[in-house]
């Protein structure tokens, strides 16, 4: 007679999600999920019945007369370009790391918005299985994806754009990195009877396009060969869309993307990232480029590629990165570089790193940390660099 596997050992396997054939369950790691659960229950809940009274609003709800596109296209202006003080109406120039307020901001808002509303449905609807949202959910994929009035174009040719000199630029391509709760929300919600097959197929399809255009037009090539967060962050986001998208050949790219260039191009052996470390806010470009490389290993970890154990042959790994970071995170009086020009005093926040990491490799402290920090930033510049705001739907 066959011995019968126990109920709790399933149950087990199927919680976690990345317990592969060669291991046993992560009792621990297990435990952090459900205690991050809990903590996060009252806040999701109270997010979502927020998200369910929201209308879609889209990038054809406002325009700025500076942008080179049409009513379908994303805009948004870089971020560290001013006026010219000694040709006030001539082109912008560079203040690295200061943000320019007069910047048209309303697409980015738009999506942020839309990444919030996705976000907390999915989080609720996996909670509590409820199908109400994800009914309302749809109808915000719908505007943003299908309906021809609405639909928001899949490129960002006109994305950071900079007065008198770029109509667009690849590094604008870091913007729809709020697409990525979208995506992860529509993976979650897509077996729903609510979530309708036509709604289904024209989110990925947008999706498909998205990431094509990511991988062969200009802009998208020269965003993925940047050397800093900007190449890690075009990585995570194909990830994300990816897997919604079932595409399995652009996801094992991705993992050999990681363990030959990503990773070993910009860590260094002792686990920091010299290249965020020499901008005028390297302490919150550190914890944003940790935050995503964490993500990629987090989306495209399977049982037979294990991007958390992986490790270069000079010893980089994603645990060496987190563990030479945490120490600044749980206490940021230790940092030994000058404080960042701009919202030193807003991060950290509740980074995705810490709870992932802690999830994965069992680590108590950082799950603590995690657990103590805030989970609800209101700075936008915070929100803006924090693309994952809700992390039970990617456990």
């Amino acid at each position: 007679m066959k011995k019968l596997i126990p109920y709790t050992f399933i149950a087990l396997l199927f919680f976690s999600g990345r317990v592969y054939a060669s291991q046993k369950p992560d009792p621990k790691g297990t435990e952090f999920e459900k205690k991050a659960a809990a903590l996060l229950k009252k806040q999701i809940l109270a997010e979502a019945a927020w998200a369910m009274q929201q209308k879609p609003i889209t990038v054809t709800a406002s325009s700025s007369a500076r942008s080179a596109g049409g009513k379908h296209d994303f805009f948004s202006e870089a971020d560290y370009f001013w006026p010219d003080p000694q040709n006030p109406n001539g082109p912008y120039i560079n203040r690295d790391g200061l943000t320019n307020p007069d910047n048209f901001l309303d697409h980015r808002k738009a999506m942020v918005r839309f990444s919030k509303i996705i976000g907390a449905l999915a989080s609720a609807y996996k909670i509590t299985g409820d199908e109400k949202y994800v009914q309302v959910a749809v109808k915000h994929f719908q505007a943003w994806f299908i309906n021809a009035e609405t639909l928001m174009n899949p490129n960002l040719l006109f994305a950071q754009a900079v007065k008198g000199k770029f109509t667009g630029r690849n590094y604008g391509i870091i913007d729809t990195i709020h697409l990525m709760e979208v995506a992860q929300g529509a993976y979650v919600m897509q077996k729903a009877k609510a979530f309708d097959p036509n709604t289904a197929r024209g989110v990925k399809k947008w999706f498909a396009d998205y990431t094509l255009w990511l991988n062969t037009s200009k802009p998208g090539i020269q965003e993925k060969t940047v050397k800093n967060n900007h190449a890690t962050c075009w990585a995570m986001q194909v990830a994300s869309f990816a897997k919604l998208c079932g595409d399995e050949n652009m996801l094992d790219s991705l993992r050999n993307r990681y363990k030959t260039i990503l990773l070993p191009g910009q860590m260094e052996t002792d686990g920091s990232f010299p290249l965020e470390m020499a901008r005028t806010k390297p302490y919150g470009y550190s914890i944003f480029n940790l935050d995503a490389m964490t993500m990629l290993c987090q989306i495209l970890s399977g049982p037979k590629d294990n991007l958390w154990n992986f490790e270069t042959a000079d010893g980089k790994s994603i645990k060496k990165g987190i563990n030479y970071l945490y120490p600044f995170i749980a206490d940021k009086s230790k940092w030994t570089l000058k404080p960042d020009v701009m919202y030193w005093n807003n991060w950290p926040v509740a980074q995705p790193f810490l709870l992932f990491g802690a999830v994965e490799f069992n680590q108590s402290s950082w799950y603590q940390t995690w657990a103590k920090l805030d989970h609800q930033p209101q700075v936008e510049e915070v929100i803006r660099n924090l693309p994952i705001r809700n992390p039970l739907i990617w456990l």
